[in-house]
């Protein structure tokens, strides 16, 4: 069950995609939602490339600060 509030949209980069090459394309930004009992198991929900959220090992993504202006426009892609 996901859990936690969405404040300010969290992104992450793909830094391994070994094992998941058809739902993670390497070095891509990624919206991160939130969900406290995955992040307690080592995984991270994400958005994928299929427009769904999933979870993965969070070892295969570095939190990512972005500009505002790149937020807004991450948001609004997706």
């Amino acid at each position: 069950m996901r859990s936690g509030t969405l404040r300010s949209p969290k992104f992450a980069v793909c830094i391994n995609n070994e094992g998941y090459p058809a739902s993670l394309e390497l070095h891509k930004i990624y919206r991160v939602v939130p969900d406290e009992e995955a992040a307690a198991d080592g995984d991270i929900r994400i958005v994928d490339e299929s427009g769904e959220d999933y979870l993965y090992p969070a070892s295969c993504f570095a939190p990512i600060a972005v500009p505002p202006t790149v937020r807004r426009s991450l948001v609004h892609a997706s």
